[in-house]
């Protein structure tokens, strides 16, 4: 795939996905034979991931630190699933914190119509 498909399938920019590359976070795409980026399954695997990850919070320092410890090779897997567990954490406190502001804001709209009402009412 080209990067303008790539960019398209992900709903990222061109410069974005040639960014992730040049800080390493994407492997080195293969080009084709005239220079243009050809992008295989597995580098759009990486791509996936890593706009999941995006878009959970996890910062691109920390993808950058989970790619390096990859490229490494088996040796690495503790420190790989460390790193994992820890942004499994603070995914789950941001999703706790989360929940807590949607059930703050159910109860404001619980009955908001006749609340505004009454209120405007003591303006007038």
């Amino acid at each position: 795939m080209t990067i303008a498909e790539v960019a398209k399938k992900y709903d990222l920019t061109a410069d974005t996905l040639r960014y992730y590359e040049r800080i390493g976070l994407l492997p080195q795409v293969g080009r084709t034979p005239g220079g243009i980026r050809d992008y295989s399954e597995s580098d759009c695997g990486w791509v996936e991931y890593i706009k999941c990850m995006r878009g959970a919070g996890v910062s691109v320092e920390t993808l950058v630190e989970y790619v390096t410890l990859f490229r490494q090779g088996t040796d690495t897997i503790p420190q790989r699933k460390a790193l994992l567990m820890r942004q499994r954490e603070q995914i789950v406190a941001k999703i706790a914190e989360l929940n807590e502001t949607l059930a703050r804001l159910d109860w404001k709209l619980d009955g908001y119509e006749e609340r505004m009402l009454k209120y405007e009412e003591k303006l007038k």
